[in-house]
C-alpha cells in the first residue's frame, strides 16, 4: 500500500471501490436493445431483388470480441469494427462497444484465432432479416432495435416471424459459430 494510502485508509477504499466498479461495468458502452425472431422464408417478402450487405464475422476465440466487415452489395464498401458485447441477465438489452478500424487495424485483428460465419442482411418492413450463408445456410433470423425498452417489449413480430429467440442463446453469433442451427 502506498504513504498516502496508509495514511489515509478511506481513499484507498474509495479507489479500491471504484476501480471494481470500472472493472466490472461496461463504462463505455451503449446499451443495445434488440429482439431476434426466426424467419419463415415461405411467408417473408422475396428478398431476390432487395440490396443487402454481406456481414463477415470472426467471433475471436476464448472472448466476447467479434471482427467484423460489412459490405454493401450496392456500392461495395466495407465498414470494419471490433465489438465486445458483455453478458447481462436482460436478454433484450445488452452492453456493447465498438470500435471502428481501418483496413490495416483489422487485418491486425484477423490474425488471431476465430471461428468465422457470414451472413446477408436485408432490411424488410423495418426489421433486419439476416440470411445465413456457408455452414448455416437456411437458417434465417429477423431482428430490430429500438432505444426505447417499453416500445421494444410492445413491438409486435412481423407476420412472417416463426418464433422469437431473443432470449435463446443458442441463436447468438458466438454460439451459433460455434455449434451451428440449433437442433429443436
Amino acid at each position: 500500500m502506498s504513504s498516502a494510502n496508509a495514511l489515509y485508509p478511506s481513499k484507498q477504499k474509495g479507489v479500491a471501490a471504484s476501480f471494481m466498479i470500472e472493472a466490472t461495468t461496461p463504462k463505455y458502452s451503449l446499451i443495445e436493445r434488440e429482439r431476434r425472431w426466426l424467419v419463415d422464408p415461405r411467408q417473408r417478402p422475396d428478398l431476390g431483388n432487395l440490396d443487402h450487405v454481406l456481414i463477415e464475422d470472426q467471433y475471436i476465440s476464448n472472448t466476447r470480441m467479434r471482427l467484423r466487415r460489412m459490405t454493401d452489395s450496392k456500392t461495395g464498401l466495407s465498414v470494419l469494427k471490433l465489438t465486445k458485447k458483455y453478458e447481462c441477465p436482460d436478454p433484450l438489452a445488452r452492453p456493447i462497444v465498438t470500435a471502428y478500424l481501418t483496413e490495416i487495424e483489422f487485418e491486425v485483428f484477423a490474425k488471431l484465432d476465430a471461428r468465422s460465419l457470414a451472413k446477408k442482411r436485408y432490411s424488410v418492413e423495418g426489421f433486419s432479416i439476416d440470411q445465413f450463408v456457408g455452414a448455416l445456410d437456411g437458417l434465417e433470423l429477423a431482428e430490430i432495435e429500438r432505444s426505447d425498452e417499453q416500445m421494444l417489449r410492445d413491438l409486435q413480430p412481423p407476420a412472417w416471424a416463426a418464433a422469437e429467440v431473443s432470449a435463446d442463446l443458442r441463436y447468438q453469433g458466438g454460439n451459433l459459430v460455434i455449434h451451428g442451427i440449433p437442433k429443436d
